[in-house]
């Protein structure tokens, strides 16, 4: 039987900021070659929106606030999100959407799934994220170590997540920023699994090693994170990115695992037609 083409949409939030991610979602795409067509959509520049002819949705990061929007990119954005949502619960063919950094903050605020706030000060390179027992069984983490290591570049912050709103959608909350016992700060949620089709991650699992390392090996970008985030900081970056067991593994781990269970799920519902 010839293999079912499943169609993918990107939805590229970077309104026309220079950026790493939409590059390391391609490249993550493409490495699953003829599987799948996949079209990108400006959602922000050009106001461009799929419809739900599509089976696989990835929502991309972004520059500025979760919170800002101009009433009519935003609107339609969220119309398509709770479609896609709605279309799950009443069809057996599924929809899946992947959801990442600045699509994931704006999601949980439309979801009123908790507080979207601004951070005293910018997250900026290479961390440790904890799983919480829900993430240790999720298929998506359970390969990973806990703790694992992400990549994470966050003015802003989803905390204080709503119990009463998880349970009724439910949701579950799959990891949590690093531990830091000196710091009297609420830990923010990193992953949630909103539904059995819909992931979404406050960090960037799409980041890969070897873009990241040509882009801040470079002296204009290396000199940049120096004088604002300081030595220390870009050092750790660097080992962080130089280790196979950090970002390398959530690179290879996190998006291909979701894309793969999202094929296999969307060609098994073809042949169960």
């Amino acid at each position: 039987m010839e293999q079912r083409v499943v169609k993918l949409a990107v939805l590229d939030l970077y309104d026309n900021t220079p950026n790493q991610g939409m590059r390391a979602i391609r490249q993550i795409i493409e490495s699953f070659g003829a599987t799948l067509d996949y079209q990108v959509f400006d959602v922000r520049a050009k106001g461009e929106l799929p419809g739900l002819d599509f089976d696989l949705y990835i929502s991309s990061g972004g520059p500025g606030s979760p919170l800002d929007g101009d009433g009519v990119w935003d609107k339609a954005y969220f119309e398509l999100i709770d479609s896609i949502f709605a279309w799950n619960q009443e069809r057996e063919d599924k929809k899946f959407l992947f959801l990442i950094c600045h699509s994931f903050q704006m999601v949980c605020h439309h979801w009123q799934l908790g507080s979207i706030t601004e951070r005293k000060s910018m997250s900026f390179g290479t961390f440790k994220v904890h799983q919480t027992p829900e993430g240790r069984r999720d298929i998506i983490f359970k390969d990973l170590p806990d703790p694992f290591f992400v990549a994470d570049f966050r003015h802003w912050q989803f905390i204080q997540p709503r119990e009463d709103r998880f349970a009724e959608l439910g949701a579950r909350i799959l990891a949590l920023e690093k531990i830091r016992p000196h710091i009297d700060l609420e830990r923010a949620v990193m992953a949630i699994r909103f539904s059995p089709e819909i992931f979404g991650t406050q960090f960037h699992p799409e980041a890969d090693r070897d873009g990241m390392l040509l882009h801040f090996l470079k002296e204009e970008n290396k000199t940049k994170v120096i004088e604002t985030h300081g030595h220390d900081k870009y050092n750790k970056m660097i080992r962080d990115l130089n280790n196979p067991k950090k970002i390398k593994l959530t690179n290879e781990t996190v998006l291909p695992t979701f894309i793969s269970q999202a094929i296999e799920a969307t060609v098994r519902a073809v042949v169960n037609v």
